[in-house]
């Protein structure tokens, strides 16, 4: 499930506190975005097609939550940047990240406990 840079910013603001309303949720992004509230409404309606966000009728008001977690939003979009960008493998992707980021040595520590963490689940 691929996200837009837009979609990812009314998912944000939807995974912060939900159930929501779309002017909840247009409340919550501010003057980050510069957007009417009929384009939030869009964007919802493209979330719930897309099967990322549930829509619920509460009276006239439609009350959103969301399907997909940012934990799963997070892989998709990962597992989309390495197929871009590294032909599909992560461990170039890693090396990148690094090397060419400079990680700092307490971040490194993490990754690699985290890396072998994921090995000992196999």
């Amino acid at each position: 499930m691929k996200l837009t840079e837009a979609q990812w910013q009314i998912m944000n603001a939807l995974w912060q506190n939900w159930p929501a309303t779309a002017r909840q949720i247009a409340d919550r992004l501010g003057d980050e975005v510069d957007w009417a509230y009929t384009t939030i409404k869009t964007m919802l309606t493209r979330l719930v097609n897309k099967k990322c966000v549930k829509e619920t009728k509460k009276g006239n008001t439609a009350v959103y939550e969301p399907l997909l977690t940012r934990q799963n939003a997070r892989q998709n979009a990962l597992k989309s940047l390495a197929n871009q960008a590294f032909d599909g493998a992560f461990g170039p992707l890693m090396h990148f990240l690094i090397e060419d980021q400079k990680l700092s040595d307490k971040q490194k520590k993490e990754l690699l406990q985290t890396l072998e963490q994921g090995g000992e689940r196999n």
